[in-house]
Parts: structure tokens; C-alpha cells; sequence
């Protein structure tokens, strides 16, 4: 396997597994650390803050810092930002999207009328806010989705994720949103310009192919799919473009570039 220079990683079926750890995941951050290999986890999760995200890392066994911490919320509001500085914004989500914006002296309002409708996980959605975020979609405001997963694991199983919430608005003004998250290409050059390093120098890691696996795809990084999530070796090898490399766990993956 080729050495690279920096690693973008995916976090749920990557990194842990709900809230159960994955043997070789803490070894594999522990093995870049000793050889001072920049790394950096890249989530669609846009209701943690990073530093939020560093924690839950850390209790599962793996060193991590916020400054390590790509969240989708966190590359929507620099996208905004640096579209539009100071934009008003209407926005569906947690902490860790409303924190983000505000960070970036964005204007959060409580109306339709607004720069921007900006839609991530809701866990408290209510037919009002949707109603207001399609408003401000029919006003004119510029539409944008943190991710488009449309279901998210749980305890209790898939339940909806943000691209159902985003599809309500979509599907009732006819407004297609700009996705930020993994498989875009918007989040993935996000985090490409924190290494500050060229494509050719990096990996992306990750079990899912439809996010993970095609988020390295869409932005000419080589990618190492995991066997501890939702892909199977056999989902991965079906499809048209199959990942540079595809192994059991992260200790394979330790054992190769130990060669």
C-alpha cells in the first residue's frame, strides 16, 4: 500500500461502531500520532461542535483534539461566509450548526426572510419550521444542506436523517438544496485546504461507499474502504469505481503500511 502523507477519516463505522469501539481504530490513530502523520475526521454530523465530537472520541479509547474535527456545520458556515460575509440565515438544526454559523457572524433569524435557508438533523423539527424554511426557499433565499443522508443509525435502528427533513422542503418548492457534506466535494476540499497538501498526497478511510468511498472519488483522492460498517467487500467490488484498497479492519491497514 502506498505511504501517505495525511488521512481524512470517517467516524461511525470507521472510528466506533454507535457507542461500541472498533478493534484496531484507537491502534490506528495511536500508529499516526507516533509517526507524526497528519490526520483529520470528517463527519456529516452537523449537531456536534468538534470539540464535542474530540470527546466522544476520546472516551472510546481514541486520542483526538477539536482542531482534528471536520464537521459538515463547520464547512456550511465557512461556504456561507466566504460566499456571502455577514448573510442573514434561516436555519434547522443543533447546537453544532447554530454555534458554527454564529462563529462565522452569521445573522440567525426567525423568519422567511433571509440570504439563506440553511437545513441540518432536527431532531425537534415541527411542521412550522418547515414551513418557514420553504418560505424563505419561495422568497428567494439561497438554499443549503448540511448532508444528504437520509437515514442515520440509532439503537433503535435507521431513523430519518437530514437529506429526509432537506427532501420535505425540496420536494415542496421544487429547489434542489447545495449539499456540503460527504459525498460533495465541498467538505472534502475543506478539509484538503486545513493539510494543505494536494490530493495525489492523501487518503480518505471510510466504511460506507455512497459517502465515504465516493466523497474520495469526487475529489481524486485514493481511498481505503473498512470491512466494519455498513459495506461489505463484495458491495464495494460491484461498483463502477471501486476503492484503491479494501481491508478487514485498521489493524490491516497498520500492518501494511508497517511493511
Amino acid at each position: 500500500m502506498k505511504q501517505y502523507k495525511a488521512y481524512l477519516i470517517d467516524l461511525d463505522g470507521t472510528m466506533y461502531k454507535g457507542n461500541e469501539k472498533i478493534d484496531g481504530a484507537a491502534q490506528f490513530i495511536e500508529y499516526l500520532n507516533k509517526h507524526q502523520i497528519p490526520h483529520l475526521f470528517v463527519t456529516n454530523n452537523s449537531t456536534k461542535e468538534p470539540s464535542e465530537v474530540a470527546e466522544k472520541l476520546k472516551v472510546m479509547g481514541i486520542d483526538a483534539t477539536a482542531d482534528e474535527v471536520v464537521t459538515s456545520a463547520l464547512a456550511t458556515a465557512e461556504y456561507i461566509a466566504d460566499e456571502q460575509p455577514g448573510a442573514s440565515v434561516y436555519m434547522l438544526g443543533g447546537t453544532g450548526l447554530e454555534k458554527a454559523l454564529t462563529q462565522h457572524h452569521l445573522k440567525i433569524k426567525d423568519d422567511e426572510f433571509v440570504d439563506y435557508v440553511v437545513i441540518g438533523l432536527d431532531e425537534a423539527v415541527t411542521y412550522e419550521k418547515l414551513a418557514t424554511a420553504t418560505l424563505g426557499v419561495r422568497n428567494g433565499a439561497k438554499f443549503i444542506s448540511t448532508n444528504k443522508d437520509v437515514s442515520i443509525p440509532k439503537e433503535r435502528g435507521f431513523l430519518p436523517g437530514n437529506g429526509a427533513i432537506t427532501s420535505v422542503v425540496s420536494v415542496s418548492t421544487g429547489v434542489e438544496p447545495t449539499f456540503i457534506g460527504k459525498p460533495e466535494p465541498i467538505i472534502m476540499n475543506k478539509a484538503l485546504e486545513i493539510l494543505g497538501l494536494d490530493c495525489s498526497e492523501v487518503a480518505m478511510i471510510g466504511d460506507l461507499y455512497d459517502t465515504d468511498i465516493l466523497s474520495g472519488i469526487n475529489v481524486n483522492v485514493d481511498t481505503i474502504h473498512v470491512q466494519t460498517g455498513v459495506s461489505t467487500l463484495d458491495d464495494v467490488n460491484q461498483k463502477a469505481i471501486p476503492p484503491t484498497y479494501s481491508f478487514k479492519d485498521l489493524n490491516e491497514v497498520i500492518k501494511e503500511l508497517e511493511v
